[in-house]
C-alpha cells in the first residue's frame, strides 16, 4: 500500500469555484507523490485503449471543447432525472453550453446531432424526434462514463493505496447520479480545465489532440528522467503517431510543427526519422492538468460516498421505526 495523502477537499456547501481552488491547491502534493508518474501513465494508456476499442465514439470527445460538452450534457441528464424529468432536449443543451461559454448555439446543436447519430444519446421512449424531444444517454455511453470514472479512481488508488475504484464499482449508478452534475460544474469552473497552459494548448483544441499528447507521454515511460529538460519518447515516425490517433499524416505533421515552433517538442535527430522528445515544461503542464482533474474527482467521490452512506443510514433507521 502506498503512502496515504490527505488531499484537500471542499464539502458540498462550497461553490464550484471554491472546489476547483481546493483541487488546485493539492496539485503539487499529488504530482510529488512517488507513484504519480505511474498513475499518469495508467490514465494515458486507458485513453488510448478506449480509442482503439471504440474509435468513432472516442473521437467525438477528443478535443477540449467536445469533452466539456459531453460532461455538460451528462450533468443535465442526471439533474433532470433527479427532479423527475425524463431527459435532455436539444434546446436546453444549447442554452447550457451558451451559459457556460463552452460553444456557440450552432456548435452545441451540431455536437448534439452527432452524438445522437452515433447512439451516444438516444430518444426517450415517448420522444417524437431529436429536434424537440427528450434524449437520454445510451447504455454504451453510461458504460463508457463508468469506465472513465473507474480508471481515474484506479489512478488515485495507485498513488495512496486507497480503494475508491472498488467502492465506486460497487454502486456505479448511484455514484454517477451523485457525482456527475457537481463534477461538470467544477470542471467548467476550473481554470486548469477550461484554459490549457500554453505548451499543451496546441494539442488540446485540435482534433484528437488529447490522444497525441497521451501517446507522447506513454512513450516516455514512468521512470525516465529528463535529460537537458527534455524527455525522450519512443515515437519516431509521424505516420505511426497519426495511425494511433486516427488522424491523417498531414494533419498530425501540422500539429507537431506547431508544437515544435514553440519549443514543446522536437526531434532527437533527423525530423520524422528519429525519436521525438517533449520538453519538461510540456510534460509538467500535462501532469498538472491530470492532477487537477484527479483531485476534482477525488472530492466528488468523497462527497458522493458520504451522501450515499447518509441515505443508507437514514433508510435503515426508518426501517427500524
Amino acid at each position: 500500500m502506498g503512502e496515504v495523502y490527505d488531499f484537500p477537499t471542499t464539502r458540498s456547501s462550497g461553490a464550484p469555484r471554491e472546489i476547483a481552488a481546493a483541487a488546485t491547491s493539492g496539485v503539487d502534493l499529488l504530482i510529488g507523490a512517488e507513484a504519480f508518474p505511474r498513475a499518469m501513465l495508467l490514465l494515458a494508456r486507458s485513453f488510448i485503449a478506449e480509442h482503439e476499442t471504440s474509435p468513432r465514439v472516442a473521437a467525438l470527445f477528443a478535443t477540449q471543447q467536445r469533452w466539456l460538452l459531453y460532461h455538460t450534457a451528462l450533468a443535465c441528464h442526471f439533474r433532470a432525472a433527479a427532479s423527475g424529468r425524463r431527459g435532455l432536449t436539444r434546446r436546453a443543451f444549447a442554452n447550457v453550453a451558451l451559459q457556460h461559454g463552452i460553444a456557440s448555439r450552432n456548435t452545441a446543436h451540431a455536437f448534439f446531432d452527432e452524438v445522437l447519430k452515433y447512439d451516444v444519446i438516444r430518444l426517450a421512449d415517448d420522444a417524437a424526434d431529436g429536434l424537440t424531444g427528450q434524449v437520454v444517454p445510451s447504455p454504451a455511453a453510461l458504460s463508457m462514463l463508468i469506465q472513465w470514472y473507474a480508471v481515474h479512481f484506479e489512478a488515485l488508488d495507485l498513488v495512496d493505496g486507497g480503494h475508491r475504484a472498488v467502492r465506486f464499482l460497487g454502486h456505479p449508478e448511484s455514484m454517477l447520479a451523485c457525482m456527475q452534475p457537481g463534477v461538470a460544474d467544477v470542471l467548467l469552473s476550473s481554470p486548469e480545465m477550461r484554459i490549457p497552459r500554453p505548451l499543451s494548448a496546441t494539442f488540446t483544441w485540435a482534433d484528437a489532440g488529447g490522444l497525441l499528447m497521451d501517446r507522447l507521454v506513454v512513450g516516455i515511460g514512468p521512470e525516465r528522467l529528463p535529460e537537458q529538460n527534455r524527455y525522450l519518447t519512443d515515437v519516431n515516425a509521424i505516420s505511426h503517431l497519426a495511425r494511433s490517433s486516427g488522424l491523417s499524416r498531414a494533419h498530425t505533421s501540422r500539429k507537431l510543427s506547431a508544437a515544435e515552433s514553440i519549443g514543446c517538442m522536437g526531434w532527437s535527430g533527423r525530423r520524422g526519422h528519429s525519436p521525438i522528445w517533449i520538453s519538461r515544461g510540456f510534460y509538467e503542464q500535462y501532469a498538472r492538468a491530470q492532477a487537477c482533474k484527479l483531485l476534482i474527482l477525488n472530492n466528488a467521490f468523497e462527497e458522493a460516498s458520504a451522501a450515499i452512506a447518509f441515505a443508507s443510514d437514514k433508510h435503515a433507521v426508518a426501517g427500524e421505526s
